[in-house]
């Protein structure tokens, strides 16, 4: 098992077989290979300049080094944590520069996070600086506690902790305010959506709120909602079909239509731009006439061509928003729709685009980018879990998040996404398609290093993660040795 290893680890550093057959007759492992000489790897036949490729690859330390470096790492701590440095958008606060010169102080890597916390809750109190060090001490013992063990199998622990309770989800639609136009899918659907990267989900939904100087006018929100709900000819007026005359009226409805706050003059020019009804609307007596051309003789067909296209004319709102309702929450009133389309709805006038949202992961991706698509996955998971009274801890959902999108856009977790990608052949055969997966890396001689669980549970050997990532060589005493 150690000598595989040893020959998988010098292949992914790119060295010919020829050469690790040569190396792996005398070394074991890659402490020995790198504690040679070049003049030991020529005795074994290689050129100078591939003796000196290995050392280089490999790493071979400098003379005296190796003892050092083994000192240092005896002295250092057990698990030392280095961070790179954030950028710091904000200015820091006193207390946050003071909390920070401490934690260098003690040789503490607490995130920028954990000290902006710390200032917040401890700001106001006057404490003495032995219990400030000893709160810095235990957030970071509390950090180190929370640390993943060296060759833990992170991605099975993710997967089990997601897909266990996943199994058990109950299947049911949520309708907010009891309005039954408007739900939206949660349970296990909703979760497969998620994982699946839908680019629509089954029930688009958007939580648009507003500037919080309006939110808490309800006369001022009900406009918006209005604004960015489709509305149609036939929502705000009735429509006549005049037969006698071979023309159809349409009655404006005028409570509907000042709430709404539309005008005729509106409605005919919206009715312009429909190409069914260009030049056919006219204003007559409070009332819009829709009569065919002068030029055309008159029909029925044509007639109800003219009905049909009246009705579905879309007079107001932003395309994709069927239906707009209000929900108060706290002060303030929040506008729920049936479908979505952030790009419109953030333009629009007095909506705060820093707190509206949609469920639709693709349209965030493709309006805010995939850091926005990224807090979404774990937000919308971590959300349709939490409803179903579930608690899976929030790391797990960060990590298929990162994993969904750390390519710069938002993959599946599927064939068709991070599983048809993955790089051994048994372990996308083990998933789907298996006999295709097979036939395909046979024709084009793909080679399967058995690095991952599946691939080693398949083959039945151990997997290289946990205690299968430790080799124990048993080395006997030789005779005459000293005791």
């Amino acid at each position: 098992m150690a000598l595989k290893d040893t020959q998988n680890a010098l292949r992914r550093r790119g060295l010919p077989d020829a050469t690790i057959d040569l190396l792996l007759s005398r070394y074991t492992s890659l402490g020995s290979i790198a504690e040679a000489s070049t003049s030991d790897l020529v005795e074994l036949g290689l050129t100078e300049e591939d003796a000196a490729k290995v050392l280089k690859v490999v790493g071979s330390p400098k003379k005296g080094t190796r003892k050092t470096e083994k000192k240092a790492a005896d002295a250092a701590p057990e698990s030392k944590i280095e961070f790179h440095e954030v950028s710091k958008t904000e200015p820091l606060t006193p207390m946050e520069e003071r909390l920070t010169d401490m934690a260098d102080e003690m040789d503490l890597r607490l995130s920028r996070r954990v000290i902006s916390e710390l200032a917040s809750r401890i700001d106001g109190y006057e404490l003495p600086e032995d219990s400030i060090k000893a709160l810095l001490k235990k957030a970071d013992q509390r950090f180190r506690e929370h640390l993943m063990d060296a060759n833990e199998s992170a991605g099975i622990l993710a997967a089990q902790s997601i897909g266990e309770p996943g199994t058990q989800m109950t299947m049911r639609t949520f309708h907010y305010a009891g309005v039954a136009e408007i739900n939206v899918t949660l349970g296990l659907p909703r979760l497969i959506e998620i994982v699946d990267a839908r680019r629509v989900p089954s029930t688009p939904m958007m939580e648009i709120h507003i500037k919080p100087e309006l939110a808490g006018d309800v006369d001022a929100v009900r406009k918006v909602a209005s604004r960015i709900e489709k509305t149609t000819l036939l929502d705000i007026a009735d429509i006549e079909t005049d037969i006698v005359n071979m023309r159809v009226i349409v009655h404006p409805d005028e409570i509907k239509m000042e709430q709404k706050d539309i005008t005729l003059e509106q409605i005919v020019e919206k009715l312009d731009k429909d190409r069914r009804l260009r030049k056919l609307a006219r204003i007559e007596d409070g009332k819009i006439i829709l009569s065919t051309s002068e030029t055309e003789e008159p029909s029925f067909r044509k007639l109800q061509s003219i009905v049909q296209a009246a009705r579905d004319a879309v007079i107001q709102g932003i395309s994709g928003i069927e239906r707009a309702i209000l929900r108060k929450e706290g002060n303030e009133y929040v506008i729920y729709t049936a479908g979505s389309n952030l790009r419109d709805v953030l333009v629009e006038e007095n909506v705060d685009p820093s707190r509206t949202t949609t469920n639709s992961i693709q349209e965030i991706y493709e309006v805010l980018g995939v850091e926005a698509a990224r807090n979404s996955i774990i937000h919308e998971a971590s959300r349709t879990l939490e409803e179903q009274g579930l608690t899976v801890d929030i790391r797990h959902i960060m990590l298929v998040a990162d994993l969904m999108t750390n390519d710069g856009d938002v993959k599946a977790i599927g064939r068709h996404g991070i599983s048809g990608r993955k790089s051994s052949v048994l372990a996308r055969a083990a998933f789907e398609i298996t006999a295709t997966h097979l036939l395909h890396a046979a024709l084009t001689g793909e080679t399967d290093f058995l690095d991952g669980v599946a691939e080693n549970i398949i083959v039945g050997q151990p997997v290289t993660l946990g205690t299968g990532a430790v080799n124990l060589v048993y080395e006997p005493k030789r005779k005459g040795a000293q005791q």
